[in-house]
């Protein structure tokens, strides 16, 4: 009996830690499916963000190229654009050209009217005040535009005149540097500027020994060409600014727009006439850089309108600017002088007395 007893009571003994780990085991299960389950709902909120940031890069990824897509488009549109001015700047250039030839009477182009012939002295039949003799010879000696030489006596198949219009301006003094730095000499066609740094600008182009021209006093078209009388008192003015100024008288004349503008509802002959009794003469141009706009030309656009064309003829008067913003007109400068230098029997000159006149109008036929 007490061996069944003991023996009931080992196997209970024995068992009993069985059931304690039994018991202990049922908690410890249900404690790792909630670690499960919560590493589950990890698993997948990961798996949503991840979804959710590729999502996202897709979407800034296709917003970009959407965004490459319409710069493309733009810089294409610029660019069509671009090209459609230079064409436009070039089919004016034919036209001129054309204009030219057909105005030149079969002498090549070079001369459109019949003013005073190459070597031959101006002599109008009136004056400003102060006489016809202050046309001839300026006080210091030097001729009225500036030049020590008069008249031409440069030899050439090809002459070349570099003009600046509407100056001096902030690009003047450049423009001057580069010149001197080429040996060149040029003419500038300036307007009645005042102020220090102005007048530096027109001394300059006067003891540099470029020719200083008048390109009118105020520019405005309006009152430039309103009458023949604003028109004289407009020159007036101007030729008495550049005598203070510089000792020196000019006697070339460049009409704001050209002689062939269409802004003057005056006659343009009835002017030219006017500057011929001055004893002025006046001179256009038969290529022109394209500078003279609102946006700026390319400077390899502006080299070649500038050079393209001057093997056509035997005077070339090239306009460019040198106001204020024609940057690329001063970055082409330099090349535009290379180019013209390196051609056979060519020569750059500043116009001087003796220079073959390039004028877009006929303006002397009718006369006695």
């Amino acid at each position: 009996m007490a061996g069944r007893n003991m023996s009931k009571d080992s196997i209970s003994k024995a068992k009993m830690p069985k059931a304690g780990i039994e018991e202990h085991d049922i908690p410890q299960t249900r404690a790792q499916k909630a670690a499960g389950e919560k590493a589950k709902r990890r698993q997948k909120g990961n798996i949503a963000m991840l979804r959710t940031s590729i999502a996202i890069w897709m979407l800034l990824c296709a917003v970009l190229l959407v965004r490459i897509k319409n710069l493309n488009e733009t810089i294409e549109a610029l660019k069509n654009r671009t090209d459609r001015l230079t064409q436009i700047v070039m089919d004016q250039q034919d036209i001129l050209d054309q204009l030219l030839q057909a105005g030149s009477g079969g002498q090549g182009g070079n001369q459109i009217g019949s003013g005073a012939q190459t070597g031959e002295s101006v002599q109008g039949s009136g004056g400003l005040s102060g006489g016809q003799d202050r046309y001839q010879t300026g006080d210091d000696g030097q001729g009225l535009m500036g030049t020590a030489e008069w008249e031409e006596e440069v030899s050439a198949a090809h002459k070349v005149y570099l003009t600046f219009d509407d100056g001096p301006g902030a690009n003047t003094q450049k423009i001057l540097d580069i010149l001197d730095e080429y040996d060149v000499k040029a003419t500038f066609f300036v307007v009645g500027k005042e102020g220090s740094a102005a007048e530096e600008a027109m001394k300059r182009i006067v003891e540099d020994g470029h020719t200083l021209g008048m390109h009118s006093y105020t520019h405005s078209y309006s009152q430039v060409y309103e009458s023949l009388e604003n028109f004289g008192e407009d020159l007036e003015k101007e030729r008495e600014y550049l005598y203070e100024v510089t000792g020196v008288w000019s006697n070339v004349y460049r009409f704001p727009g050209g002689s062939s503008n269409t802004v003057s509802k005056i006659d343009m002959r009835e002017f030219a006439r006017y500057l011929d009794e001055q004893g002025i003469r006046f001179f256009d141009w038969n290529i022109s850089s394209g500078d003279g706009g609102s946006y700026l030309v390319p400077t390899e656009t502006l080299v070649e309108n500038c050079t393209a064309n001057i093997r056509k003829y035997s005077t070339s008067v090239i306009l460019m600017h040198d106001a204020p913003g024609k940057t690329t007109t001063l970055e082409a400068l330099p090349k535009i002088i290379e180019t013209i230098q390196a051609m056979d029997d060519t020569a750059i000159l500043p116009i001087t007395n003796g220079t073959e006149l390039i004028q877009h109008i006929e303006w002397q036929d009718d006369r006695e």
